[in-house]
């Protein structure tokens, strides 16, 4: 009996030492293949089934019991290896249903060690293992059998409508205003000056088309119309102070991520005539004049991350340029000679659009265009400050210089203009 426990203690000893070189091997792999465990362990549920069928003896409530071991996950059982290795004299009678699946895990112990990933032991430890079931354990079916059956009918099968609808490449927006300006001086004021009233209206509409492919057609069409009234002017109830029509269009094909090459109409002229107090000469008139400016050349845009600066340049190296005047006796205030209405000459251009969302109530709006025939030379900035008082009121200060070298030039400013002004008023944008 001594050597048969030696012996007993020796097999236990070298089955615990392999089992923790197998599992020091198995935590040295970085990855196990999946596919290999699955079709192994597999293999070894279908020569259980085979035992398991070749048997007609009805299993007892401790061999069900024992099954469950081949569908969790795979555990070192003591007792498992103590039958294998035990004297014939001391080994425990198996039934043929604990034969086989003692058979079965033994197999996966001597043949994919790896695939063991837990003891006895532990599971004890985690709680240990229930012993307390006397009886099969059988799921409540009164549920189940209270549910009414429903007869057999076949489903009505709707006809299903699929509507495909193409993408819209454009995005519409537009912003407005209407603002006012009021400013009394009596007369007897110390330093002198005048009572007058204006209003300026805008509209400002886009028509963007994208098709995230390469194509751009931008579109932007600018209305502003101002009057104003002073009281010294005898001849004129009202005068225009702010006066554009204008379009731009430009047609894109992207170059790189930014650049494009592009084409870009630009047409403006204005509403109505342009007056100046007590003086009854009109200096400019609907149509009087019109340009019109035609370029080729590329189109860079931009937006930092926080899309609060935002902007493009068109670079236009040829430039077509056509004015038309249609007041005859105006046609010289506009360098057009002799008996003609109109004025066609080539140049290049620069056009750029600026906006800086300084902070969500204020906002700087600027446009710069520059065209040169190497000759004469057109420079125009215009620049719209806006303060958003509230969803639907705001202030504006506009600045507009402009240089233009082919009129008479002022005998304080040259070839510069000015025009500024400051409003308040209704705003709304889209």
């Amino acid at each position: 009996m001594n050597i048969k426990r030696i012996l007993f203690i020796v097999v236990v000893v070298l089955a615990a030492l392999d089992m923790s070189a197998q599992r020091r091997h198995t935590a040295r792999r970085s990855a196990i293949d999946t596919v290999s465990v699955v079709r192994a362990y597999t293999d070894s549920l279908a020569s259980l089934r085979r035992h398991l069928d070749s048997t007609t003896v009805v299993p007892s409530l401790q061999e069900v019991n024992a099954m469950y071991r081949l569908f969790v996950r795979p555990t070192f059982y003591h007792d498992v290896i103590r039958s294998r290795f035990a004297l014939a004299d001391t080994a425990r009678a198996l039934s043929p249903v604990d034969a086989a699946v003692d058979s079965a895990l033994t197999s996966i112990y001597m043949t994919r060690p790896e695939l063991v990933v837990a003891d006895e032991t532990q599971l004890r430890k985690a709680g240990g293992l229930r012993t307390d079931l006397d009886r099969p354990v059988m799921p409540d079916m009164d549920v189940v059998d209270k549910i009414e059956m429903l007869p057999d009918e076949e489903p009505e099968v709707v006809p299903a409508g699929v509507m495909i609808q193409r993408p819209n490449f454009w995005t519409f927006s537009g912003d407005h205003y209407l603002q006012f300006l009021q400013n009394y001086v009596s007369g007897n004021w110390y330093k002198g000056g005048e009572s007058n009233y204006s209003m300026v209206g805008s509209v400002t509409l886009n028509a963007n088309y994208n098709n995230k492919s390469g194509i751009k057609f931008d579109n932007k069409l600018e209305l502003k119309l101002g009057f104003q009234t002073s009281r010294s002017d005898t001849l004129h109830k009202f005068k225009t102070n702010n006066d554009m029509l204008r379009y731009t269009g430009k047609f894109g094909l992207q170059a790189t991520s930014k650049w494009y090459y592009t084409l870009q109409l630009l047409a403006y002229t204005q509403f109505t005539q342009g007056l100046k107090s007590n003086d009854e000469k009109v200096y400019s008139d609907f149509m009087s004049p019109f340009n019109l400016n035609l370029g080729l050349g590329m189109d860079y845009s931009w937006q930092t991350k926080n899309k609060r600066f935002s902007g493009n340049v068109n670079l236009a190296p040829l430039s077509f340029n056509f004015r038309y005047v249609g007041r005859k006796n105006l046609a010289g205030n506009y360098g057009i000679s002799g008996d003609h209405h109109t004025l066609e000459d080539f140049g290049s251009q620069i056009t750029s659009n600026l906006t800086w969302n300084i902070s969500d109530q204020v906002a700087w709006k600027a446009r710069v265009y520059f065209y040169t025939t190497y000759k004469r030379v057109e420079i125009e900035w215009e620049n719209t400050i806006s303060l958003n008082i509230s969803k639907y009121i705001s202030a504006n200060i506009f600045l507009y210089p402009r240089f233009d070298d082919s009129e008479d030039p002022d005998d304080k400013l040259g070839y510069l203009q000015f025009k500024e002004y400051s409003s308040l008023g209704f705003s709304y944008s889209f």
